[in-house]
């Protein structure tokens, strides 16, 4: 069989004719080949693998942080809104203490999961040695996406309620001043 044509990062070879997963799906694609992603070298041993996860971790941290300030910074307008226009303390907890704790539990279970990250890559280095830069790379990637993701949802699902609340009190206003 012809092998297909490989992904930018040129690590994925099928045997078929067919085309490549990165072309199917263009987001991945630009995660891959990114910098922090990427893997100058295979690694030989358990300890490099460690380091390679290791020397991201800050990178990590400050671009999942980053996400989950945009999501604070979302939900205290929205408080600010709710609290001038409506007199309601919609999207801050009770107690704001509660935000703070959950903000430090957040970041603590995250770093817990990425440092699952290379106990993944470990397990996988024993059972498939030559699947495991692979699995390294796109394992960083796809969880970084998904520790975005998760970090954006507290602000997306707080604003969605807080412009569904505004268009609701402007909808009552509206009914209410014929």
């Amino acid at each position: 069989m012809t092998p297909a044509p490989s992904c930018p990062d040129g690590d994925l070879e099928v045997d078929a004719p067919s085309t490549p997963w990165c072309e199917k799906h263009p987001f991945f694609a630009g995660l891959l080949p990114s910098a922090i992603a990427r893997r100058e070298m295979p690694v030989d041993t358990a300890w490099e693998a460690i380091g390679w996860w290791e020397s991201r971790r800050f990178a990590f941290n400050i671009i999942v942080g980053c996400a989950g300030l945009l999501s604070c910074i979302v939900a205290v307008v929205v408080a600010i809104a709710a609290a001038v226009l409506f007199n309601s303390d919609y999207g801050l907890p009770d107690p704001p203490a509660f935000g703070v704790i959950a903000i430090a539990i957040y970041a603590i279970m995250a770093n817990v999961c990425y440092t699952g990250g290379w106990i993944a890559e470990l397990i996988v280095r024993k059972a498939w040695p030559l699947e495991a830069d692979k699995f390294a790379t796109r394992s960083f990637s796809l969880g970084l996406t998904f520790s975005i993701l998760l970090s954006l949802t507290p602000g997306l699902v707080i604003g969605a309620g807080g412009i569904l609340g505004l268009v609701g009190h402007l909808i009552r206003a509206a009914h209410l001043s014929r």
